[in-house]
């Protein structure tokens, strides 16, 4: 099998298993269509290491499929572009995606649409695929594209539910706004560059950054960036466009961990590192990033601190952290921020699945204030979750300490505008960070054991059980939760193992070596952190010894222990404590009033536009003036007409002397 038919295995294998066990699930029955989606992922992912050993070697692709249209000398095509980024994204969404296949079998079994399930989540991989190994931006947009509407389908997976329908339209919109600046910034570049091809795009650059947008006295180069990333800002959700990521929790757990953790919300990151020769030739747009990176960072860490459904703690840590990789990009470190997309990928996966586990053991009821000591009933799901915490907030040794800090480094050595705002945010994301996550650790795994009692209201993750009035959410009086089937906790125990050692094995030569070679690009004159970083790394060991000595490890440390203080020995304070600050709890509580701004704003200003239309425009300009007003006025010529035309040989004849008197009078005054 030669490479370029690897290459095409690699997508189309997901594709082949989405289509069998969507159009045939009822034939193939239940075990059909997991084997056969497992089949195409386990394939795709064995491809990608194949693939992953042969750039390893030196050997790169960049070239076209085929050609779909040529239209005014410019070609559409279907091509790949494998260098080492792309085969990194490459094993990090097909291993993600085959533990998420292999969990599913477990987590969805009693589902009735488990079949299609299967097969939403398996066209989800086709589609990032597809979008990480474009090379053009036509691809780019199809992939991305189609990873939304897969996202659409299965963040309303349990249709039935209104909750959900609301969160899937929610996420449809505000990514369509992100998209919106996405398509512009890629018409521009077609418009400007006359290619769509990545190589071509990126050859004339130089010429690029000359250009003044028309009418404007802004930088092309500028306008292009940031409208690109304001489609990241979509996908990545960034603030503003932010508030669907949380809703969308609405959706299976296991959908959580592979699209809002793993792969779809890290697409904006890895098209903005792609991007690198582009943003590089502007500090504007660079800055621009870094400022909205650090704003996301810390103030939706903040959120997670009154969570009490433990999906959406783990949500706000995925926006918090996506916050730290966009401020990366921001200081040219785009190694770092993929660095921190893979390590997150993870631990983050393991996070989602660790705590689906949870709601399994606790007969899917999702508040943290109604479970409490879990850790004896479920072992694995313990120690699996206590290893992805450690990971986030940073742990020396684990696999997020080595992205995490080396985001923080390269923040302190930038000299970019805004530099100094996002240090600041970043740092003291470190320490709410590790209060938000051990504070969900300590109320699932430890202290006084809750559940068995009507005390709060049970979130439901099924649909099914909502339409049973009779099924009981939680334990009932004297039921004790279970570890989950070996389906369940096996692929925690497989991403635990990357979540620990990952980080210690690539940072040399991911960060500090020339791993990506030219697939990124950084300016080191105008832009010299990551250089810095990398004249004083000595070896992961030292690196991570060296971190036990710095200023996130105590915030962190700070972090830990006041979450074990307040959860564990003094669980009375942070009642207290919102009593007390009760405006900014109200304020947290709402997420910043963002929901009820586009509420009122977005919403019922569309709605008032749309009314305005209707009645203006509608009823007053189409019907009343087009419409019913051409009517009435042929009724009134035919009415006129009818009183000439009335049939008397009398009226005619008068008609016609009158007409010859007019005529001889108008001759004989020209005479």
């Amino acid at each position: 099998m030669d490479m370029k038919t690897l290459y095409l295995l690699v997508p189309l294998a997901p594709l082949l298993g989405s289509v069998v066990a969507g159009l045939f699930g009822r034939i193939i029955g239940r075990t059909g269509a997991h084997v056969v989606t497992i089949l195409g992922v386990l394939v795709s992912f064995i491809a990608s290491v194949v693939v992953f050993r042969d750039v390893e070697a030196g050997n790169t692709f960049n070239g076209a499929v085929y050609t779909w249209l040529q239209s005014g000398g410019l070609d559409i095509q279907i091509g790949f572009l494998i260098d080492r980024l792309t085969v990194m994204m490459m094993l990090v969404v097909t291993f993600v995606s085959l533990m998420v296949h292999v969990y599913t079998i477990g987590y969805m079994a009693e589902d009735p649409g488990y079949q299609r399930f299967f097969s939403y989540i398996s066209l989800f991989t086709f589609s990032m695929l597809m979008l990480v190994m474009s090379n053009n931006f036509l691809q780019l947009f199809f992939g991305w594209e189609a990873v939304g509407l897969v996202s659409y389908l299965l963040i309303g997976f349990w249709f039935t539910r209104p909750t959900a329908i609301y969160a899937n339209l929610k996420a449809f919109m505000v990514n369509r706004v992100g998209d919106f600046g996405f398509l512009l910034g890629i018409g521009l570049i077609a418009a400007y560059a006359g290619s769509l091809d990545y190589a071509t795009v990126f050859a004339r650059k130089e010429e690029l950054a000359t250009l003044i947008f028309q009418g404007t006295n802004w930088s092309l180069i500028t306008v292009i960036c940031i409208c690109l990333f304001i489609g990241a800002m979509g996908k990545s959700a960034q603030v503003p466009l932010h508030v669907w990521l949380p809703d969308s929790m609405e959706g299976p757990t296991p959908i959580s961990a592979l699209i809002h953790a793993a792969t779809m919300v890290t697409a904006g990151i890895f098209m903005v590192t792609r991007m690198s020769p582009l943003f590089e030739l502007s500090d504007t747009a660079l800055s621009f990033v870094l400022v909205i990176g650090a704003t996301t960072a810390l103030f939706m860490g903040l959120l997670g601190l009154i969570q009490n459904d433990i999906k959406r703690v783990v949500a706000y840590s995925t926006l918090s952290q996506l916050g730290y990789m966009t401020v990366a990009l921001g200081v040219s470190a785009y190694s770092a921020a993929v660095f921190h997309l893979m390590t997150h990928a993870f631990f983050k996966a393991l996070l989602f699945l660790g705590a689906g586990s949870v709601i399994i053991g606790m007969h899917h009821d999702q508040d943290m204030r109604n479970m409490g000591g879990l850790a004896k009933y479920m072992p694995i799901t313990w120690i699996t979750s206590l290893v992805g915490s450690l990971a986030l907030i940073g742990f020396p040794f684990f696999a997020g300490f080595y992205s995490k800090d080396s985001i923080i480094e390269a923040v302190q050595a930038s000299h970019i505008t805004g530099a100094g705002y996002a240090y600041f945010c970043v740092i003291a994301g470190v320490f709410v960070t590790a209060f938000y996550s051990f504070r969900m650790y300590f109320m699932v795994f430890h202290g006084e054991e809750r559940f068995g009692r009507d005390q709060h209201g049970h979130h439901g993750d099924h649909a099914e059980e909502e339409a049973t009035a009779d099924h009981h959410h939680g334990l009932a009086p004297g039921q004790k939760p279970h570890e989950t089937p070996w389906v369940v906790w096996l692929p925690l125990v497989l991403l635990a193992i990357p979540s620990v050692g990952i980080g210690f094995l690539t940072i040399a030569p991911m960060l500090h070596g020339d791993w990506f070679g030219p697939a990124v690009f950084i300016n080191h004159e105008l832009h010299p952190a990551m250089e810095e970083l990398s004249h004083e790394f000595h070896g992961p060991m030292a690196m991570a010894l060296h971190g036990f000595v710095s200023l996130p490890f105590f915030l962190a440390m700070a972090g830990v222990a006041l979450s074990w203080f307040f959860y564990l020995k003094k669980p009375e304070i942070p009642a207290a404590i919102a009593r007390t600050f009760h405006p900014l709890y109200v304020l947290f509580d709402n997420k910043y009033y963002f929901d009820k701004f586009n509420e009122v704003f977005f919403a019922a200003g569309s709605r008032l536009l749309g009314r305005g239309l209707w009645k203006a425009g509608d009823q007053v300009l189409i019907d009343g003036l087009v419409v019913n007003g051409s009517a009435r006025a042929v009724g009134w010529m035919g009415a006129a007409s009818r009183m000439l035309q009335s049939g008397h040989l009398y009226q005619y004849a008068f008609s016609m002397i009158i007409g010859v008197f007019f005529l001889l009078t108008l001759w004989f005054n020209r005479a």
